[in-house]
């Protein structure tokens, strides 16, 4: 079965339905029981119109749950007569599910959870494993999402700029279960940025590819994270490099800067050096600069501070990192690495195991032990 293929057709099926005056959640629902069909069907008897087996089987789903309710019996009358035979309507309603999804009454991870069941086509099981929660917690997620957007109309403006946050989000997930949700990401920008021309979808996915490149050299076989200044960059994809550099030069052309515009350049930057030493920081402050100046980001000022360290000294980024929010996550693990970087070893030592215990993953938790028990080997010597 070619799944990719039905994982691209499923918002057309939905939007389909939807102009057959079928709300969301009922389209929705019609859909994924075609979809489940068509696991079932579709490897002994492919069909010749992907679409229109589709449209067809979840447009007969519907009729079917509609006639199993009396209550329903005057809409059942007025869509009984189901279209002739043909070709399925040619429409793409993509971009208006993806405003549906991230609906801004849904909360973000409610969002996320919605497209990549309706736009992506996962079934709620992957989800759920992506998730790594019971597939009953992810159902009744995506139960309420849709019960909060079943009367918005897909021809109701949407914001672009949530759709592109939504996709962050899945792309920060990264990879657990079956799903690879970086890869997930990357195909959804590509799919977002092929019907909204717009400078930050083509920033996100820049941004998106410069990451996923390093992906490779990220960690070590058992699990353990390697720093950006430790990776082996032979590792390195360099073809979604190279793409994610020519997106991104597209969309800097334009001249509207945006937040992942910027966050891509800092990232197009660390991808252009062959050794860690050869990082242009000057310039990756400057971009941290811009970037500041679109957001006023905490998280953009710390990770500057780190930079300002890297770039003129590892005094000056202590003094920069003294003007950010002592509270925010990674703000003493950069403390640590700016201390150790400046000679000061049992300070650093002492931040590493303090922010090792207020680590955001068990990876994270791990790098920072094993920076405090090198330090704190070392000054033992």
């Amino acid at each position: 079965m070619d799944e990719p293929l039905l994982r691209e057709l499923t918002p057309a099926v939905i939007g389909i339905l939807g102009r057959r005056g079928v709300d969301f959640a009922t389209a929705e629902d019609a859909v994924q029981e075609a979809l489940l069909q068509a696991a079932l069907t579709w490897p002994d008897r492919p069909p010749a119109d992907p679409l229109g087996w589709l449209v067809t089987v979840a447009w007969r789903r519907f009729l079917d749950a509609h006639r199993s309710e009396a209550s329903r019996r005057a809409r059942e009358q007025r869509v009984e007569a189901e279209p002739p035979p043909g070709p399925a309507e040619s429409a793409d309603d993509t971009l208006a599910l993806y405003f549906l999804c991230a609906h801004p009454s849904l909360t973000p991870a409610s969002a996320v959870a919605l497209t990549l069941r309706a736009v992506g086509g996962l079934t709620t099981r992957q989800i759920a494993q992506a998730y790594l929660v019971p597939e009953a917690t992810m159902a009744q997620r995506i139960s309420r999402a849709k019960r909060t957007v079943r009367d918005v109309r897909l021809s109701e403006p949407g914001d672009l700029a949530t759709v592109q946050r939504v996709l962050y989000l899945v792309f920060n997930e990264g990879y657990t279960g079956d799903v690879d949700l970086a890869a997930e990401a990357i195909r959804l920008t590509r799919q977002l940025r092929s019907i909204a021309d717009d400078e930050e979808t083509a920033g996100l996915l820049a941004l998106m590819l410069l990451h996923h490149a390093r992906r490779p050299a990220r960690t070590q076989p058992d699990g353990s994270l390697v720093p950006l200044a430790e990776q082996d960059r032979s590792r390195w994809d360099t073809s979604l490099i190279a793409e994610g550099v020519a997106v991104l030069q597209a969309a800097l052309g334009r001249d509207r800067l945006g937040e992942f515009q910027a966050q891509a350049a800092i990232a197009a930057l660390h991808a252009d050096a062959p050794h860690a030493e050869e990082t242009d920081w000057v310039q990756i402050v400057g971009w941290y600069d811009e970037l500041l100046r679109l957001t006023g980001s905490p998280v953009a000022a710390l990770n500057r501070a780190v930079a300002v360290g890297e770039a003129d000294g590892p005094v000056a980024g202590l003094a920069a990192l003294a003007a950010v929010d002592a509270g925010l996550p990674r703000h003493t693990a950069a403390s640590a690495y700016l201390h150790e970087k400046a000679g000061d070893l049992p300070t650093a030592a002492r931040l590493y195991a303090d922010a090792a215990r207020s680590a955001l993953n068990l990876a994270e938790r791990h790098h920072l032990t094993r920076q405090a028990a090198r330090l704190t080997h070392a000054l033992r010597r």
